[in-house]
């Protein structure tokens, strides 16, 4: 009977905690995607720059540079302004997660326990009875 109990608890487990992971792991990667968004955006305005600079009137290539630097920076800037609240989320979500599965596991430990000793209470009163 114990045993059946336990495989159950673990049955409901098992069911549970994949649902609380699930959809965690997609704020990770969207912190990931504006980080290297960023850093694409760098390396293009880069390109754009030196591209500027070769070719432009020599009057002019201050003024490219510095446009073409602005435009790397500002999309450096803009990836990490999404990525880092994204990383934040995902720290607090997944740690909030691993609290309740350790809640969740630990209650069942608990409840088993109970159980057993329960069971354990009732076999010894039907031996003396």
């Amino acid at each position: 009977r114990h045993d059946e109990v336990e495989m159950a608890m673990e049955e409901g487990l098992m069911e549970a905690i994949p649902h609380l992971e699930r959809r965690t792991n997609y704020i990770a990667t969207f912190a990931n995607i504006a980080t290297l968004l960023g850093l694409l955006g760098t390396i293009m305005g880069l390109i754009n720059a030196f591209t500027a600079v070769a070719s432009a009137d020599p009057s002019q290539k201050a003024d490219l540079l510095s446009a073409s630097i602005s435009v790397a920076m500002n999309t450096t800037a803009f990836g990490l302004m999404a990525a880092i609240p994204l990383l934040l989320a995902f720290t607090y979500l997944q740690n909030k997660t691993n609290q309740l599965i350790d809640s969740m596991e630990m209650a069942s430990v608990k409840f088993l326990n109970v159980f057993r000793q329960a069971q354990s209470q009732k076999a010894q009163s039907n031996g003396q009875g």
